[in-house]
């Protein structure tokens, strides 16, 4: 019997079994992949007191702020025991939910904290330290982090649980790094890809089952964004269910939150045209919708129970900071609480409900930025009940326009799929949820 032939409990919980018992062979480093909602924190914490139980040190490496208090959070409330250590910078304030863990020390030095059996910090925090190791290390969001930051902490451990998502943004950079490109040592590959590079023979692990994205999303999101690596939906059709308490008024934002809570899935198409990245229409639609969504009172019936869907619940995501602000200030006080961002700070975050701002809408090119497949695997995989996605019309042709054409470069691993491929593939099915504007 394959994995893919058990239940998807049994399923997850095989491959976690398989990666906690590589952690206690001779192997000097595994790697999970995992797709998006596939447990990947909870597998961290699960291996983090697996190592800290066997009485080994252990550092872990995050590349935020945020996602070192998530783990803080859930390693203290998972492993009330544990002694942990939060290594800070000098400017860093702990939060409210990490002050409420007795058993975690802040400190800004290394040594004031020997004495925990896991110390948390950033890869950037991490860089800092000029002496000081620890027997293991487990590196979260690994395909985020930068080759380069690998090597500056490299030193730090002797051992190393690598856990991430591949089909999600790369590292990116603010300067050009054309010239590296190819070369073994190029700092903008990820972590994980430079560590295979170099060696091949470490076990690669991959979790089967997204418990976040529904039966309508886990298959799209799949296909589109994970060809070779496929996982499936942790639940079943008609597991979840999302419903109004309050009837539509028969307007084009009804139709699609009606189509979204049938089928998973709604593109609110506006009529073709080119416009500024900003696109006043656009913003207001995508806006709108969210606070449509808000009005109507929904409920999310799942395997957790029946919850209403309140504001923290719902997400807008665009591709950059200026739409951000443009969605947020067309919200107005009737969207209190809803979270708009970028799929760069998106990441890793989960919602019932999200409205998505394509990349590609209005536009009259395809960049390679708004092309980047990670960036709409991020938009369109945060969801446990329903996507709504806006775009003008036209973006299949725009792609028609603008096939893939990025030079090719001797040892630049190809990736799979490429930006056009996992657009079109996105599109095809968004094409069957389609809801005019003007409708």
């Amino acid at each position: 019997m394959t994995v893919q032939d058990l239940d998807p409990s049994a399923a997850a919980g095989a491959v976690v079994d398989d990666v906690l018992a590589d952690l206690d062979g001779s192997h000097r480093g595994v790697v999970v992949d995992s797709p998006p909602g596939a447990g990947k924190s909870t597998l961290v914490v699960r291996a983090a007191g697996h190592l800290a139980a066997a009485g080994e040190r252990l550092m872990i490496v995050a590349q935020t702020n945020e996602q070192v208090d998530d783990l803080i959070e859930r390693i203290a409330a998972e492993h009330p025991a544990l002694t942990v250590g939060r290594l800070s910078a000098a400017g860093y304030l702990p939060p409210d939910r990490v002050l409420a863990c007795p058993s975690v020390k802040v400190a800004q030095k290394a040594d004031d904290l020997a004495d925990r059996a896991v110390v948390i910090a950033t890869a950037a925090k991490w860089a800092t330290l000029s002496d000081g190791s620890w027997p293991w290390a487990i590196v979260d969001e690994a395909y985020q982090m930068r080759s380069d930051m690998l090597l500056r902490i490299a030193g730090r451990f002797e051992r190393a649980l690598f856990v991430g998502d591949p089909g999600q943004l790369d590292p990116f950079s603010s300067v050009e790094v054309e010239r590296w490109a190819g070369l073994t040592w190029d700092p903008m590959r990820s972590a994980v890809a430079v560590l295979l590079a170099h060696n091949p023979e470490l076990p690669v692990h991959r979790l089967p089952v997204s418990w976040r994205l529904p039966a309508s999303a886990a298959p799209v999101v799949s296909r589109a964004f994970y060809p070779f690596t496929g996982f499936r939906s942790g639940t079943g059709p008609g597991d979840r269910r999302l419903e109004y308490g309050a009837g539509g008024m028969g307007t084009s934002y009804d139709h699609a939150l009606d189509e979204a809570a049938r089928s998973g899935w709604a593109l609110y198409e506006l009529p073709a045209r080119h416009a500024l990245r900003t696109d006043a229409e656009a913003v207001q639609a995508t806006a709108a919708l969210a606070v449509r969504v808000l009005q109507r009172g929904p409920v999310a019936h799942s395997e957790r129970g029946s919850q209403p869907v309140r504001a923290d619940r719902i997400a807008i995501g665009a591709a950059h900071r200026d739409q951000v602000a443009a969605i947020r200030a067309a919200l107005g006080p009737h969207g209190t609480g809803i979270t708009v961002d970028t799929a760069n700070r998106l990441q890793g975050r989960e919602y019932d409900v999200t409205v998505v701002l394509h990349p590609l809408s209005g536009r009259r090119d395809a960049t390679a930025f708004h092309l980047e497949s990670g960036r709409l695997c991020v938009l369109t995989s945060r969801h446990r009940h329903a996507c709504l996605v806006v775009a003008r019309a036209g973006i299949p042709e725009l792609l028609d326009a603008h096939p893939s054409a990025e030079p090719v470069r001797l040892g630049v691993p190809v990736r799979f799929p490429d930006g056009w491929e996992a657009n079109q593939a996105i599109l095809a099915h968004l094409a069957q949820h389609r809801v005019a504007a003007h409708a």
